[in-house]
């Protein structure tokens, strides 16, 4: 059996009854939720039954988390690089099958390390111990899934780009903002232990049997075409992004505009791990409860399918480089929420209104960006690079949090010191251009 035989098994995409990019859409952003319990979002929730089970310190624990991240950061381009070689399907299944079989040892991880250790485990060897759990899990979940997910929807539209990634975005910021939610509930429900098996089951077999069945590389594949038979006017073409040069890699590297966006998406990283990470600590120390820390993504969510969906369609028309003006000013909006927690009654809603702009635009971004700016021959292996330096971020961000804790007693340096980034970014967000223009006549 031929490659373009096994990319249209078990059925193939030009007998749907519909352009089959909708099922791409779909089937991607299952991909992106499933990632979720790989996530800083999903983690979070696990992190003072971690504690408290495996007796760690945070700063021990967050040590772990630091290091697991940064080490699955060094994998991720050469994953981009396989993605571009062998597609969507093969990488992703191989992605959940590990993500459920890091879900059970971390379900087991205190009895794991009592067994080998016995009793009186250092503080270093329960950290190697975590370190291994948090580097195959961010691995599989926030890098190598999330990553396959996000470029197979973007390589089946692309005058309807950000439209179509619009309804993913949509459904993104709704899931990850209510995950810790749901985790909270299977975790009072059931145990940590239990909530961990329950979401080992739910993405190593059911989301693997379904990726085998739904996930397509690319339409041309198929014999489809990108957008299916959708056309545009005239009009709407003038207002068009068209790519006119395919950049490799070093070329995507050598540009201004890389660099303003994958650091301005790594600092968004950093800060929202620090947090999420933290979260039940940060309001606890400014004498709020942890139902009032979970109780804070919710409405955050509203706000992000606002942003999104005024956004996404807008996406298609108008500079990238006025998304990252906006996501700035959430930036500072939702850090000086969390500096002034606990001393003003509006903080908590600067804070909620902050985020809520962020994770609203952050999908956006990270899926218009590549394609529109770098074209799709080497999508893989530029946004897999892009991640590589967004993961390494969300790794410092817990650390940064913590650190600023031990160090001042608050969480207020941390915050600090994400306002002065996001501000030079912002500032340099004015001369993010797409690198395309140089090639259009």
């Amino acid at each position: 059996m031929n490659k373009n035989k096994l990319s249209n098994w078990p059925f193939h995409p030009q007998k749907w009854p519909f352009f089959y990019g909708w099922v791409i859409i779909f089937s991607g952003t299952a991909g992106i939720l499933m990632s979720i319990p790989g996530q800083t979002m999903g983690v979070s929730t696990f992190t003072d039954s971690l504690i408290s089970s495996v007796d760690i310190s945070r700063d021990n624990l967050t040590t772990a988390y630091l290091w697991g991240t940064i080490t699955s950061a060094m994998l991720l381009t050469w994953v981009g690089k396989k993605y571009d070689q062998y597609g969507a399907r093969p990488i992703a299944v191989i992605s959940t099958l590990i993500m459920g079989m890091i879900l059970l040892y971390l379900s087991q991880s205190d009895k794991i390390i009592e067994f080998v250790l016995g009793t009186g485990a250092s503080w270093l060897g329960k950290v190697v111990f975590m370190f291994f759990g948090f580097f195959i899990l961010r691995f599989s979940g926030q890098g190598a899934l999330t990553m396959v997910s996000r470029n197979m929807m973007m390589k089946w539209f692309e005058k309807r780009r950000g439209t179509a990634l619009g309804f993913s975005n949509v459904a993104t910021s709704l899931g990850f903002s209510s995950a810790p939610v749901f985790f909270e509930f299977l975790i009072q429900s059931y145990s940590w232990r239990m909530a961990w098996v329950v979401l080992a089951a739910i993405v190593g077999i059911g989301f693997t049997l379904y990726i085998v069945i739904f996930y397509r590389d690319n339409p041309e594949a198929s014999g489809l075409k990108m957008d299916g038979d959708y056309v545009i006017s005239e009009k709407q073409k003038k207002n068009l992004f068209p790519v006119i040069k395919e950049f490799t890699l070093p070329e995507a590297r050598r540009t201004f505009s890389f660099w303003v966006f994958t650091i301005m998406l790594s600092v968004q990283a950093m800060y929202v791990t620090g947090l999420t990470f933290n979260i039940t600590s940060i309001f606890e120390t400014v004498g709020l409860t942890r139902s009032d820390a979970v109780q804070l993504f919710l409405p955050s969510s509203v706000v992000a399918v606002l942003i999104t969906l005024s956004v996404s369609r807008l996406s298609d028309y108008i500079r990238l480089k006025y998304l990252l003006y906006i996501k700035g000013l959430g930036a500072i909006i939702a850090l000086v929420g969390l500096i002034t927690l606990g001393e003003v009654w509006i903080a908590k809603y600067l804070l909620i209104f902050g985020n809520g702009i962020l994770m609203g635009l952050y999908s956006v971004v990270l899926s218009v960006t590549w394609p529109r700016y770098f074209g799709k021959l080497h999508l893989g292996a530029i946004s897999g690079h892009a991640v590589t330096y967004i993961v390494l971020a969300s790794a410092i961000g817990p650390k940064l949090f913590s650190w600023s804790l031990s160090y001042q007693g608050s969480y207020g340096l941390a915050g600090w010191i994400c306002i002065g980034i996001f501000t030079i970014m912002t500032t340099l967000s004015f001369w993010a251009n797409n690198p395309q223009e140089k090639y259009r006549n």
